[in-house]
């Protein structure tokens, strides 16, 4: 049996109109990659706070949950992973968040780079994360399981 680490998250799909908000994450294993805010649920945080929290600290903004999107289960193996560490068995929570406030910046010695509007069109031709393509797809579909099958990560798609 491999070892193997889990990591529960949460993560804001923010959109206006046809846009969505996407964080730049610098190239450290890999090249720069879109991705939407979020990040880790830390021991004892509710995840709506977690979320909340990652968007005010990657991108400067105030937000508010609206709603529960869906969870998303996948294990990344290490041999997918930049940093060939363990598999990684990561438990998305995805969330529509409105920003009500804050200004836009770059997290202060974070791991993103900056943040800005996408068209939702100019996506699929960018490089980003998965998390990504199952935010929108958990926002478009908005399905009843609060689950949408799994993306392959291929092309311009990475973990």
């Amino acid at each position: 049996m491999h070892p193997t680490e889990t990591r529960l998250a949460a993560y804001a799909v923010c959109r206006d109109g046809d846009r969505v908000l996407l964080v730049l994450c610098p190239p450290v294993y890999g090249p720069s990659l879109w991705t939407l805010p979020g990040g880790r649920v830390e021991h004892g945080e509710d995840p709506v706070d977690a979320v909340i929290r990652e968007v005010a600290e990657e991108t400067g903004r105030v937000g508010v949950v609206e709603r529960l999107l869906g969870v998303d289960s996948r294990v990344i193996r290490s041999a997918e992973r930049h940093n060939h560490g363990p598999d990684l068995h990561n438990i998305g929570i995805y969330y529509e968040v409105r920003l009500i406030g804050g200004e836009s910046r770059p997290e202060p010695g974070g791991a993103t780079a900056g943040s800005d509007w996408i068209r939702t069109a100019d996506v699929a031709g960018s490089p980003r994360s998965s998390l990504v393509d199952i935010g929108l797809a958990l926002a478009e579909q908005r399905p009843p399981t609060g689950h949408v099958p799994p993306i392959e990560v291929t092309g311009l798609l990475h973990h």
